[in-house]
C-alpha cells in the first residue's frame, strides 16, 4: 500500500464505471488501472479515460501492486465475489449499490474487510452529496419537529431487452435492486431501521419485478411510502414530513438537486440548490479515502453495518413479493 493518496483500480468497464472514473479524475484522484474480463475491453476503457494500465482479468487488477482501492462496478450478482477477491488481495473496496444480492453476501464482505483491517464501503453516492449533508443538519437541529413520513419514488424507462441487465434474472434484474435501492436507502437515512415491511409488486415476463410499492413502519410511529418501476418515467422526487415542517426534494432526489423546507403555515423557511462539479460521485471517493487515511473504520454517513441491514430490508421486500434469484 502507498502512503500517499490511494490509487484506484476500476473493476468493470460499463457505464457506471465510466461515470465514476470521470468524477474521480475531475476531482484529482489517481486512477491507476482498470480490469475487465477481456484484455480488449480493458484496453478500450483505459484508452478512453487515459488510465495508465489495463488488465485482462479481475485477478490481475487486484494483484496490481500500485492499486490501493478497487471500485466494484460489475452487475449485482458479481459484487460479492468481486469484492471478496479484492479484499483477499489486500485492497480496500468501494462496492456499487446494491451492495450485494442479499444480506448473507453483505455479511461476508463485512467480515472479510474487518478481519483484514480493510475498508469496505457501499457506493451509495447520495449519502455524501452536499444537499444530503444539509438535509441531515436540518433534521438534526429539529427544524422539522417529529418525523412522521417519508415518500420517495424512483421510476425509469429502461432497456426493454429481455436479456439486458434490467430484465435478466441472471444479472440481478428488476426494479427493486437497481432502482428501488435509492428510496429504500433514503428511508433508512432519514428514519433508520424499519420495524415492519410491507410490499406489493407486478412481475415482468422474465420473472423480475416491473414495479414495486413498499410501506415501511417504524417504532416511532413514522412510515415510509416508496415506489419504483422500470418501464415508465416518474418525477423521482421525495418528501419528508414532520410535525413542524416538511422538506420537498426535487427530481432527482438522490442526485445533486434542490429542495425547500416548508413550515406548517406554508411559508418557505429555506431553499437549497446544489452547485457541484461533475456528477457528484467524487464525494463517496473522498469518504473512503478519508477512512483509508485514518487507518480504517466505518463512515458515519453509511456504516458498513447499515449496508448489511439495508440488504436485510431488501431481502424482506423480496420475500413479500416473491422475488427470488438462483
Amino acid at each position: 500500500m502507498t502512503t500517499s493518496s490511494p490509487a484506484w483500480g476500476i473493476l468493470g468497464t460499463g457505464g457506471i464505471a465510466a461515470a465514476m472514473t470521470r468524477d474521480l479524475q475531475l476531482d484529482g484522484h489517481t486512477v491507476a488501472a482498470v480490469g475487465s474480463r477481456t484484455p480488449e475491453s480493458a484496453a478500450r476503457f483505459a484508452a478512453a479515460h487515459a488510465i495508465p494500465r489495463s488488465h485482462g482479468s479481475y485477478e490481475q487488477l487486484v494483484a496490481d501492486p500500485d492499486v490501493d482501492v478497487v471500485y466494484i462496478a460489475t452487475p449485482h450478482p458479481q459484487h460479492a465475489p468481486n469484492a471478496l477477491l479484492a479484499l483477499a488481495a489486500g485492497k480496500h473496496v468501494l462496492v456499487e449499490k446494491p451492495f450485494t444480492m442479499n444480506r448473507a453476501e453483505a455479511e461476508q464482505i463485512a467480515d472479510a474487510a474487518r478481519s483484514r483491517g480493510l475498508v469496505a464501503l457501499e457506493a451509495m453516492w447520495t449519502r455524501w452529496l452536499p444537499h444530503m449533508e444539509r438535509l441531515q443538519e436540518i433534521i438534526s437541529d429539529g427544524t422539522l419537529g417529529e418525523l412522521r413520513s417519508v415518500a420517495a419514488h424512483h421510476w425509469q424507462r429502461t432497456n426493454p431487452d429481455p436479456l439486458g441487465r434490467m430484465l435478466n434474472p441472471a444479472l440481478g434484474g428488476g426494479a427493486l435492486l437497481d432502482l428501488g435501492i435509492y428510496p429504500v436507502s433514503f428511508a433508512w437515512d432519514v428514519l433508520g431501521a424499519p420495524s415492519e415491511v410491507l410490499a406489493l409488486s407486478i412481475p415482468t415476463d422474465t420473472g423480475v419485478d416491473r414495479q414495486t410499492s413498499i410501506l415501511l413502519g417504524y417504532d416511532s410511529g413514522a412510515q415510509a411510502a416508496l415506489t419504483t418501476g422500470l418501464d415508465a418515467v416518474g418525477d423521482n422526487s421525495a418528501v419528508i414530513v414532520g410535525t413542524d415542517a416538511r422538506v420537498e426534494l426535487d427530481a432527482t432526489f438522490y442526485a445533486p438537486t434542490s429542495f425547500r423546507v416548508v413550515a406548517a403555515d406554508g411559508h418557505v423557511v429555506e431553499t437549497y440548490e446544489s452547485r457541484i462539479s461533475g456528477r457528484g460521485m467524487q464525494y463517496q471517493a473522498r469518504a473512503i479515502e478519508r477512512l483509508i487515511a485514518a487507518g480504517g473504520g466505518e463512515d458515519v454517513r453509511l456504516p458498513l453495518s447499515q449496508s448489511v441491514e439495508i440488504m436485510g430490508t431488501l431481502d424482506s421486500i423480496r420475500e413479500r413479493i416473491g422475488l427470488s434469484y438462483d
